[in-house]
């Protein structure tokens, strides 16, 4: 899919990751009756109180007992039941992973895990809120799929789509509104990249995932302006990877540029690296939270103090272009 240049207007639209996950649940509850939804007392922040307005009897709050929440929600997957889970990403993954990884995990049962609240995004709640760490801790856990919308609309999609899955997911959700540069017939299919943009003589790849995806369209922007091309890959699906788009890409420009609202150390950046490391080795440049805690402060104000912005990208893009041509 290639975009239109009118996702770049000021005026574009801004919505809830979380309300594309709490309608897109609600239409899934309608058509499957085996869909049920547990939280632990967040069900409003969470946005699954659409789905217990309209059917409270498969609704159920936990309560601030997360380790229960997922081990209920995988007793209930084992008697045939369709069960999401959610709740704040540090506290679910962070706070129930072995939980997670035995009583889910093991067994391959098709629970759908639901990390609100992640990334720098919740800003003046502070390090002890912010879950950076979440995608590192899913990856790892086998048959645990991973995902990451990057707006609205795929938070939507990614729903509907994992409501029919008899697998295990994770998707983690920011807090703040985002620009909605998809629409309702945008591609999206679990474990393949959306390659975003075009271009002639593109000498590097960016590939981003959640919020950092418009921020490197941005990028993208403003780079093209100042004659370097650049393809930007939006890669919702971290866990399986399309390592198939990446090398293919690799190969064609023989650079990369990794961002993610995320630890660099296990994240996005790894997940590529790993690929390419084993595939078509090239000069890769990873931006992401290096190691370090977040702290209080308003989101914009800690992309930039974290490195995240397009004027970040710019310079990654324009380093690994000087190391590939070195």
């Amino acid at each position: 899919m290639f975009l239109s240049d009118k996702i770049f207007k000021k005026d574009i639209e801004l919505k809830l990751m979380r309300d594309g996950f709490g309608y897109g649940l609600l239409e899934a509850g309608e058509k499957d009756e085996r869909i049920v939804v547990l939280t632990a007392d967040l069900k409003e922040s969470t946005r699954v109180n659409y789905f217990a307005e309209k059917f409270p009897n498969r609704f159920i709050e936990v309560g601030v007992a997360e380790q229960n929440l997922v081990t209920i929600a995988s007793g209930m997957a084992n008697y045939g039941k369709i069960p999401f889970c959610t709740s704040y990403a540090i506290f679910s993954p962070g706070r129930n992973w072995e939980q997670i990884r035995t009583t889910i995990g093991i067994d391959g049962y098709p629970v759908k895990i639901i990390g609100a609240q992640s990334g720098l995004n919740i800003g003046h709640y502070g390090v002890t809120h912010q879950a950076l760490e979440d995608i590192a801790l899913m990856r790892v856990i086998p048959n645990m799929n991973v995902i990451a919308p990057s707006d609205y609309n795929e938070a939507k999609k990614a729903t509907l789509s994992m409501a029919v899955d008899d697998k295990p997911y994770y998707m983690r959700l920011p807090r703040i509104e985002s620009p909605v540069y998809t629409t309702d017939k945008t591609p999206f299919m679990f474990g393949k990249a959306n390659v975003l943009t075009e271009s002639k003589k593109p000498e590097v790849i960016i590939i981003a995932t959640g919020l950092m995806v418009y921020e490197a369209l941005l990028a993208y922007k403003e780079l093209e302006r100042n004659g370097i091309e650049t393809i930007v890959i939006n890669v919702h699906t971290i866990k399986p990877l399309d390592t198939e788009t990446i090398i293919r890409y690799a190969k064609l420009t023989g650079a990369v540029v990794t961002i993610e609202e995320h630890q660099v150390i296990g994240g996005l950046g790894s997940a590529v690296s790993e690929t390419l490391s084993k595939n078509f080795p090239v000069p890769i440049e990873i931006l992401g939270v290096q190691d370090r805690f977040g702290q209080s402060g308003k989101p914009k104000e800690l992309f930039k103090e974290y490195g995240l912005t397009k004027e970040d990208i710019a310079k990654a893009v324009k380093k690994v272009i000087a190391r590939k041509n070195s």
